[in-house]
């Protein structure tokens, strides 16, 4: 699958730098020998970032496959697509599930 909205996608790329910048933050605050409650702070900001660029890669892939089940479900040659459907639905589940 590729990511159909190139301002979804710029998006997404700006928000994995900023936590790329973010986990070699915490690398360094970790050699410096910072304070406990100042390095879980920054390693619960990267837990959010990353919830939430999932969650926009999510929306993203789903939006995406739905349109394209649309597009396909038109074509009267193709059978039902509902098992089809069922399947995404699932594996966007499992993918949830994995989502820190």
């Amino acid at each position: 699958m590729r990511i159909q909205n190139l301002e979804t996608k710029e998006n997404l790329i700006q928000r994995l730098k900023r936590i790329e910048g973010q986990v070699h933050g915490v690398q360094t605050m970790l050699q410096e020998e910072r304070d406990c409650q100042e390095i879980m702070q920054q390693l619960t900001a990267v837990h959010s970032a990353v919830q939430s660029t999932s969650r926009i890669f999510l929306q993203d892939y789903a939006t995406t496959c739905l349109m394209e089940m649309d597009q396909e479900s038109r074509d009267p040659s193709k059978p039902s697509i509902q098992s089809k459907r069922e399947k995404m639905i699932q594996d966007m589940i499992q993918l949830l599930d994995k989502t820190p």
